[in-house]
């Protein structure tokens, strides 16, 4: 009964962490350019970068769930750990993805600490975003906008 939960969630939560990647993203870039174009330690600049934040953190939540517990995927992958690591879109999956979004995280969070490194930080942030993003085209790459 547990297996049959996971089957029916995995898809419905696999599509909205794909949504939920462009509003990470669009948050994130507005929060940028924001960082750029506000007064220093305007309350726009700040409430744009608090959303980014907030967005960001639930991502991870959605992908860790995914990651820890619902992907097949991830599951299969940890059986043949060393297998997994000599091919290029299972290594994507099981560590630069997840890896590269950590420290997008811990980027837009030290730009939310350091109001006068904002703007890097977040350019950081929105970099690695786009570089652990699994475009289409990629080896390892998904579609722009998942259905479940």
């Amino acid at each position: 009964m547990f297996r049959d939960i996971i089957q029916l969630m995995y898809p419905a939560v696999l599509a909205l962490h794909s949504w939920l990647r462009w509003v990470v993203l669009l948050l994130g870039i507005a929060a940028l350019v924001r960082s750029f174009g506000a007064a220093r330690g305007g309350a726009s600049r700040d409430a744009m970068g608090l959303l980014f934040t907030i967005a960001l953190d639930i991502q991870l939540l959605v992908g860790l769930t995914l990651y820890l517990f619902l992907s097949p995927n991830t599951h299969a992958a940890m059986q043949h750990l060393g297998d997994a690591m000599k091919t290029a879109p299972v290594r994507f999956w099981l560590v630069e993805h997840p890896t590269t979004m950590v420290l997008a995280l811990i980027f837009a969070h030290l730009g939310r600490i350091k109001p006068q490194r904002q703007a890097l930080f977040l350019a950081l942030a929105v970099v690695l975003l786009l570089v652990g993003m699994p475009w289409p085209g990629l080896p390892y790459g998904r579609p722009f906008f998942r259905l479940p």
